[in-house]
C-alpha cells in the first residue's frame, strides 16, 4: 500500500470513528445536548482534528442521517425488487432486512427516528426520509396487489411507513423482544392491506 493509499485508509478509519461516537452521543443526550468537544474527546481526538473532517455539528448530524438512509435502503429495496421466492418470501425478506438494519445500530436510529436538533434543515431531511419511505412502500404496493385504487395508495403507504418507525422505536426500547417478532407483525399488516385490495394474492392462495 502507498503512503497515499495509507493517507486515505487512515482519514476514512477517522471520519468513520467520528461518525460512530457522534450517533451513539446523539442519541444518548440529544443534537443540543452534544458538543463537539465532546464528540472530539470520546473520539480520541482534538477539536482541530474533527474539523478537518466536518465544519460543524450539523454538517456531522446531516452527514450521519445520509449514510444511515442509504444503507437502510440498500438491502430491503433489493430484497423485494430482485429477491428469491414469492410475494410472501419477498416481503418477509424486506422486513428482516429493515430491521436488521435497525438492530445493527440502536444508537443512529434513535436518532434517526426522533429529531432533537430544532434544526430547519434537519426537519426537512426527515420528511425527505420518510418520504422515501413511503415512496418504496407505495411501489411494494403497486407490485403486489395492482388492485386497489391509486387514490388510495399514498395514505396506504403512510400506513406501512408509519407501522415500520413505530415499531422500530417501540423495539429500541425493548431489545429483548426477537426481530422475528417484529418481521412477522410487518408481515401481518402487509398481507392484511394486500389481501384487502381484491386482487388473490400467494399468501391467500397457500391457506
Amino acid at each position: 500500500m502507498s503512503g497515499i493509499d495509507r493517507s486515505r485508509a487512515a482519514r476514512a478509519e477517522t471520519r468513520t470513528r467520528i461518525e460512530d461516537t457522534a450517533a451513539r452521543l446523539f442519541a444518548e443526550r440529544g443534537f443540543a445536548g452534544t458538543t463537539i468537544g465532546e464528540i472530539a474527546a470520546e473520539a480520541g481526538l482534538s477539536k482541530p482534528m474533527l474539523y478537518r473532517h466536518f465544519d460543524s455539528k450539523q454538517e456531522l448530524h446531516l452527514a450521519l442521517l445520509e449514510r444511515h438512509r442509504d444503507e437502510l435502503a440498500a438491502a430491503p429495496i433489493r430484497e423485494l425488487l430482485h429477491g428469491e421466492g414469492d410475494m410472501a418470501a419477498r416481503i418477509t425478506a424486506m422486513y428482516d432486512a429493515w430491521f436488521g438494519y435497525v438492530q445493527s445500530h440502536p444508537y443512529t436510529w434513535r436518532m434517526m427516528f426522533r429529531d432533537t436538533t430544532g434544526d430547519a434543515e434537519v426537519r426537512a431531511f426527515h420528511r425527505e426520509l420518510q418520504r422515501r419511505q413511503r415512496e418504496t412502500d407505495i411501489a411494494l404496493l403497486r407490485e403486489f396487489a395492482p388492485g386497489i385504487p391509486e387514490a388510495e395508495l399514498e395514505p396506504l403507504g403512510e400506513a406501512i411507513r408509519s407501522s415500520l418507525y413505530g415499531l422500530a422505536l417501540w423495539w429500541l426500547d425493548r431489545p429483548d423482544h426477537p426481530r422475528e417478532l417484529l418481521v412477522a407483525a410487518m408481515v401481518r399488516i402487509t398481507r392484511g392491506l394486500i389481501s384487502g385490495s381484491g386482487e388473490p394474492t400467494a399468501a391467500d392462495t397457500d391457506r
